[in-house]
């Protein structure tokens, strides 16, 4: 058995700290809880080598100068119990209830990425790591009393290292830099921030961490009395002026002085700010009134005075800023604000750690994930005013960071991803070839399926296949492959690719027909693209593929009678407009050849660009089409203004996709529709994969309220899941 028993706490006054704020039957309980962990640790040491019943009692210390509830003082005690019992969580739930079972299980998942923190915190650029980790910190907790747990168990551990070896000192204290300390500060727990920050200061720069306290006059304890009465001596002289008004105080903690110094270059005399005020009023014109009694109580400072509140910082901040000779002739900053501004101040976008951090973090938009914490740091600042604390709890879990998931990659680097996502949405974020091949995943080991919805803090990894490509399945929303706009928009591209790689492919192969035909197979295709005014062959290829060059002009060329490269467009007569029998409008041209392009299909009323082609007319393209776009940057003299005629009872060509559950039937009745809407069918195709039919079809339709009177037909079908133009 460890040598600190229950009895011993009243000696010592720890069961004093342990218990106050709480009720009688929680005193209980906590009382079962130091007597059921002395049982379960004994003279068992952690990793540091600090007995586990010391750290347990340090930590709970920690938790109840928090003024946490009775819960989480027993999961402190209890935090490492489920690593000497069988399961613990059962007899947990069983002796203390679920709250406290599920308290610790979350300190124990935590604890699990000691690891993963430890690397980060260790690698070189480890700043975007650093942020992810504090993110899925926060996101993996079900209850922020856990984060809590986390920051004060790390305390008492930063304090037993005084003692241990230097090396395991200084990961530690590094992994806290990183890590702890930016949480606790952003979370406003301010208590064990400077701690953590003092310490691990004191373990990683032991020279300037003496130096800097030798600077300082008296120790803590002395500038808090100190504070303490200058805080007596202000509220004596603003109750004499009739000024109502809150205040509050603090040394300065060294790593904080150190900072300062470092990042403006000061000399530790230039620092006026080792301790500081902050008084807090109802209106504007009180700060000036509160600013007048501080300056006639104590002597200001030249040159340290700033006014917030009539020229705000560029993030809003608001506040008077003065330092003064206070008493003992020290020297003290002194921060005056409205109720409103404070609470802008700690939770708005002029937050004071937003603004501490902007140096290490990119600048962006509003983040979520910021707005968030400002949630929690407000529940956390009302701890105090809610009667049950039972409301508090609920309140705080329905903050819970939930639209983002943070998870591992074999090397134990941190990929965030929208909720939902899938082993397809992670492969895609670590490369998009690795997205194209991916064939099959692994969580923490275990085999699951392409559609796994992954968890916080689970390790994945990616089987691949050497060649090949993504499945058109993972672009059905209704099949769940995929959840990130990155993972969609690459398996876009993939297919967009290779429809464009068939395309050049078609086009090749009638080139070198044509090639056969006329006995040349040893021409050059650089030379025969150059003469029909092409750049590339792949140019050529991909032309002829859309059928943009026919055959005759192959030919021509092939014979030597090709049009030149830079063939003009016909020449245009100011003030006539042509009207062909397609229904299409030339600007300026009579009579002129018009055909609508294949790859778009037009129809009215779009809006239309026409292209002029070697041999073919006017080829008619909607204006976002991307092989227009693509023609026209090669050839912009050949641009040339269209527009739809009188559009009669004149039909045009239109693609459009449909899909639906897969049953019986369901052609014959999107065919049905179709016709009941006067839409001829040109053309067909089906197919089907996991009880999903793909259905495209060429139509006919007089303009785009025709076509979309169809499309509303076919998904008011039982079965259908979508029906759009292609």
């Amino acid at each position: 058995m460890v040598s600190t028993t229950r009895s011993d706490l009243a000696e010592i006054g720890e069961s004093d700290v342990l218990n106050a704020g709480i009720s009688d039957a929680d005193r209980r309980t906590l009382a079962q809880a130091l007597d059921f962990a002395a049982s379960v640790y004994g003279d068992k040491l952690l990793g540091t080598g600090e007995p586990a019943y010391s750290h347990a009692l340090g930590l709970a210390r920690n938790i109840a100068e928090l003024r946490l509830d009775a819960d989480t003082r027993v999961a402190g005690l209890l935090f490492a119990v489920p690593a000497y019992l069988a399961e613990p969580e059962q007899r947990l739930k069983a002796m203390f209830g679920a709250t406290v079972a599920s308290l610790v299980a979350g300190i124990s998942r935590v604890n699990e990425l000691r690891v993963v923190t430890r690397t980060a915190a260790l690698a070189k650029d480890s700043g975007p790591q650093n942020e992810a980790l504090r993110k899925m910190l926060l996101a993996m907790v079900e209850d922020i009393r856990v984060v809590l747990l986390r920051l004060a168990s790390r305390t008492q551990t930063l304090r037993w290292l005084a003692r241990a070896p230097e090396g395991e000192r200084r990961a530690l204290a590094q992994e806290t830099v990183d890590i702890y300390a930016p949480l606790a500060n952003r979370l406003g727990v301010w208590q064990l921030k400077w701690e953590l920050e003092d310490l691990s200061f004191r373990y990683l720069e032991p020279a300037l961490y003496k130096r800097v306290a030798g600077l300082i006059d008296g120790r803590r304890e002395e500038r808090e009395a100190l504070v303490d009465r200058a805080m007596k001596e202000l509220s004596s002289a603003l109750a004499r002026a009739g000024v109502r008004a809150e205040i509050s105080g603090r040394p300065k903690h060294l790593y904080s002085i150190y900072t300062k110094m470092r990042a403006k270059s000061l000399d530790f005399s230039e620092i006026h700010d080792v301790s500081g005020l902050r008084v807090l009023v109802d209106e504007v014109p009180d700060c000036y009134a509160v600013l007048g009694v501080v300056h006639d109580l104590w002597a200001p400072i030249p040159r340290e005075f700033d006014d917030y509140i009539s020229r705000p910082k560029t993030n809003g901040y608001r506040s008077l800023h003065t330092a003064v000779i206070g008493p003992e002739g020290k020297a003290l900053e002194v921060q005056i604000r409205s109720h409103e501004m404070h609470r802008e101040a700690e939770l708005g976008v002029a937050a004071h750690w937003r603004y501490k951090e902007s140096a290490k973090r990119p600048a962006r938009k509003s983040d979520p994930f910021d707005e968030k914490i400002a949630l929690l740091r407000q529940m956390l600042a009302w701890r105090d005013e809610i009667v049950d604390a039972s409301d508090w709890i609920e309140q705080s879990k329905q903050a819970a960071l939930d639209d983002t998931v943070y998870v591992l990659t074999p090397q134990g680097k941190i990929i965030d991803l929208p909720q939902g996502a899938t082993p397809v949405d992670f492969a895609y974020a670590l490369h998009t070839d690795i997205g194209h091949r991916c064939r099959g995943a692994k969580v923490n080991g275990a085999i699951v399926p392409l559609d796994y919805s992954l968890k916080n803090a689970e390790r994945v990894e990616i089987t691949s296949a050497k060649t090949g490509g993504p499945s058109r399945d993972w672009l059905n929303p209704a099949l769940g492959y995929i959840r990130s706009s990155r993972a969609r928009n690459k398996i876009r591209q993939w297919f967009n690719s290779r429809e464009i790689a068939s395309v050049i492919a078609a086009g090749r192969a009638a080139v070198e027909r044509e090639l056969q035909r006329e006995g040349k197979r040893a021409a050059s295709l650089e030379e025969l693209a150059h003469g029909l005014g092409f750049d590339r062959a792949e140019d050529l290829f991909a032309a002829v593929g859309r059928e943009e060059v026919g055959p005759r002009q192959l030919q021509n060329a092939l014979r030597g009678k090709a049009q030149p490269a830079q063939a003009q467009p016909p020449q245009v007569k100011a003030g006539r407009i042509g009207k062909p029998d397609s229904g299409i409008l030339v600007v300026g041209v009579e009579r002129m050849l018009t055909q609508l392009a294949r790859c778009c299909k037009p129809a009215p009323p779009d809006r239309i660009s026409g292209f002029v082609t070697k041999g073919h007319g006017v080829s008619v393209h909607r204006r976002d089409c991307a092989s227009f776009a693509r023609m026209f940057a090669r050839h912009p003299e050949r641009r040339i203004a269209t527009e739809w005629g009188e559009r009669g009872s004149q039909v045009h060509p239109v693609d459009i996709i449909v899909r639906g559950n897969d049953r019986q039937g369901l052609l014959r009745d999107v065919t049905e529709a179709l016709t009941r809407e006067k839409t001829s069918v040109i053309a067909a195709r089906t197919q089907t994969r996991h009880s999903v039919a793909s259905m495209y079809f060429t139509v006919e339709v007089v303009d785009i309220d025709h076509l979309q009177r169809a499309l509303s037909a076919i998904e008011g079908l039982r079965g259908v899941l979508a029906a759009a133009r292609r």
